[in-house]
């Protein structure tokens, strides 16, 4: 799928030093989620931040805008916590962007984020006409959080090979992160209670593994709605049997053609 990237086997990791400047565009990512992280401190600009995060505005308002713009925004944390995760950024995203080349970083970080929003804004409706209230929904998914999804998730299917020193002591698979970053992802859902959220992030996950696992994410998709629709032939014939008192009669798997089943 990606075959004009440049292709790096083995990431820097984690404190790794590289032979070359580190990308600009991880760099100009980070630079933004600092300054927003920032702004939300002077009162003048919190109407601003909040306008541009994530929010139930997208539909009760119309304020479409904050699909493209709720990942630049940071979310407010304690700033330990925030500049630690601007350390984790900078380095699975400079090894992504390694392997990805600046296209298709953006390309993969894209839909990771539109899968995320839009997911967890699906849920947040269903929700709200349920009548479960959430206070403080899609923080899980509120700047640094989704980027940090779709990092992790894309590192981890690219360099899935590779063994990482967490903590600089335990050595994981990095096949293995897109996983744990769900479970922590679950962890912090039981504390916040934002499902959307956690659905979201579910989703950013699997979109971006699928979209970096050779299989591409568009070949993905179709071969769902092919089983879908599979699903709702034979949900069909089997009305149509018990309705008309037909028999259906499958032929053998080696001369079955491909319209499926025979009915007599």
């Amino acid at each position: 799928m990606y075959g004009d990237r440049p292709r790096f086997r083995q990431p820097i990791g984690m404190g790794g030093r590289s032979a070359g400047p580190p990308p600009r565009d991880v760099l100009v990512l980070l630079g933004v989620l600092f300054l927003t992280y920032s702004l939300q401190f002077f009162e003048a600009f919190q109407p601003l931040i909040e306008y541009l995060k994530l929010s139930r505005d997208i539909w009760l308002r119309g304020h479409l805008w904050q699909l493209a713009t709720y990942p630049f925004v940071a979310e407010k944390s304690w700033p330990f916590y925030f500049l630690l995760s601007l350390l984790i950024t900078f380095w699975f995203g400079r090894d992504v962007f390694r392997f990805l080349g600046r296209r298709q970083f953006w390309q993969v970080l894209a839909w990771g984020f539109g899968a995320g929003a839009i997911v967890a804004m699906v849920v947040q409706v269903l929700m709200d006409l349920a009548g479960a209230q959430v206070a403080a929904p899609f923080i899980l998914l509120q700047g640094q959080g989704i980027v940090l999804t779709v990092l992790i998730s894309a590192f981890g299917t690219v360099y899935r090979n590779a063994t990482i020193l967490m903590f600089f002591v335990l050595p994981l698979k990095a096949s293995w992160f897109p996983g744990l970053y769900i479970l922590f992802a679950f962890m912090s859902f039981l504390t916040t209670k934002d499902f959307a959220g956690f659905l979201g992030v579910c989703a950013a996950v699997g979109v971006t593994t699928q979209t970096l696992s050779g299989r591409g994410l568009g070949r993905t998709l179709r071969e769902w709605r092919l089983r879908i629709e599979r699903k709702v032939l034979e949900a069909r014939l089997e009305r149509m049997k018990k309705k008309r008192g037909m028999r259906i009669v499958k032929p053998p798997e080696d001369d079955e053609p491909s319209g499926g089943p025979w009915i007599n």
